[in-house]
């Protein structure tokens, strides 16, 4: 009986995290013409190492603006500079870690 309600617990933690990815990231960026998924690769060509790309996400995510932006200008100039997100710490954890572990390449590269 300890190992279901064990179990059940897990299972909460992991959908209740990615609901904090689905709800507070994806719902935004699908009304973007550029999917979630390019945003991922840009930050792992210019910050390379999983530390580097959620720190600097994390910093752009809290203090959003032009000079800390991956994005270029053109784009920049159409849909703006995002507003600062209003996860907490934990929750904006919880989603930088889904959404690495959704497009990383390490590890599925051949």
């Amino acid at each position: 009986m300890a190992k279901i309600v064990f179990i059940l617990f897990s299972l909460s933690i992991f959908l209740n995290a990615n609901d904090i990815y689905e709800n507070n990231c994806v719902s935004c960026h699908n009304k973007l013409p550029v999917t979630i998924d390019k945003y991922f690769y840009r930050y792992l060509l210019k910050y390379s190492s999983q530390r580097s790309v959620k720190e600097a996400m994390t910093n752009y995510l809290n203090n959003p603006s032009k000079d800390t932006t991956i994005m270029p200008e053109a784009f920049i100039k159409r849909f703006g500079v995002k507003k600062a997100t209003t996860l907490n710490k934990d929750d904006l954890n919880k989603a930088l870690d889904i959404y690495w572990d959704k497009y990383k390449v390490f590890g599925k590269l051949k």
